[in-house]
């Protein structure tokens, strides 16, 4: 359900005493290739953009289009934490997306006050923060990091496409959709595959479990989903 993005919770934080506040998001975790990649963005208090949302919310042109509006703003603060499948594989996926966001925020140049977390609390954490679950479409903080974290892991999956064309990883960026089980099936798994997930080893049953996902009954979306169903 569409909800409009805004400074709540920082209006919040700032009504404190608290000036410089974060957002932090991640994307790929559920993905079976490839990084975790998390953002980390700092807005300034009058920042405004009509169509900033959920990136997940978002035409991959409108997306990208934002991109490029948040990164080439001078006043906007961001970073990057990128975690790889080999890491990921060693101490879980969890734990990845927990250091890809430690690795944004001990990024940026300014320590922020306070941090605003998409989900479920990060501990450990070096700064106060705030878990928000669905936050990257309540915190337009949240909602800028989603997007940079997106757009930049999307990139990264293009760029592995050219290494490892027969996976079509431009298609569907290492997620479990049908074509990517197929092509897993077909070639094995490649060196960006995340080994430690059951569908790189297993994508005929992946598959299965997919059709079968497809065939139910329709029921409310949940926020987190098993690696094997495509992220929307």
């Amino acid at each position: 359900m569409y909800r409009q993005c805004g400074f709540r919770y920082e209006k919040k934080l700032r009504a404190i005493g608290v000036a410089r506040i974060a957002g932090i998001d991640e994307a790929g975790r559920g993905a079976l290739a490839g990084p975790v990649v998390a953002a980390a963005v700092v807005l300034p208090e009058k920042f405004r953009h009509r169509r900033l949302n959920d990136s997940k919310q978002l035409a991959p042109e409108l997306r990208e289009g934002i991109y490029c509006d948040l990164v080439s703003n001078p006043e906007v603060r961001w970073t990057i934490g990128i975690v790889d499948s080999i890491e990921i594989d060693r101490i879980n996926i969890l734990r990845a997306s927990h250091r890809a966001m430690r690795l944004a925020i001990e990024a940026l140049i300014e320590r922020p006050d306070h941090v605003l977390i998409d989900g479920l609390p990060v501990i450990p954490f070096p700064l106060p923060q705030t878990a928000v679950v669905d936050g990257d479409c309540i915190s337009l903080s949240i909602a800028a990091a989603s997007v940079i974290a997106k757009v930049t892991r999307d990139r990264l999956m293009r760029d592995f496409c050219a290494q490892f064309p027969q996976y079509c990883f431009g298609q569907h960026k290492g997620y479990g959709t049908e074509l990517h089980l197929l092509k897993l099936h077909e070639f094995g798994p490649c060196p960006i595959h995340r080994r430690s997930f059951e569908p790189v080893a297993q994508p005929l049953l992946a598959l299965d479990e997919l059709v079968q996902i497809r065939s139910s009954p329709p029921r409310r979306a949940r926020r987190e989903v098993s690696v094997s169903i495509p992220e929307a």
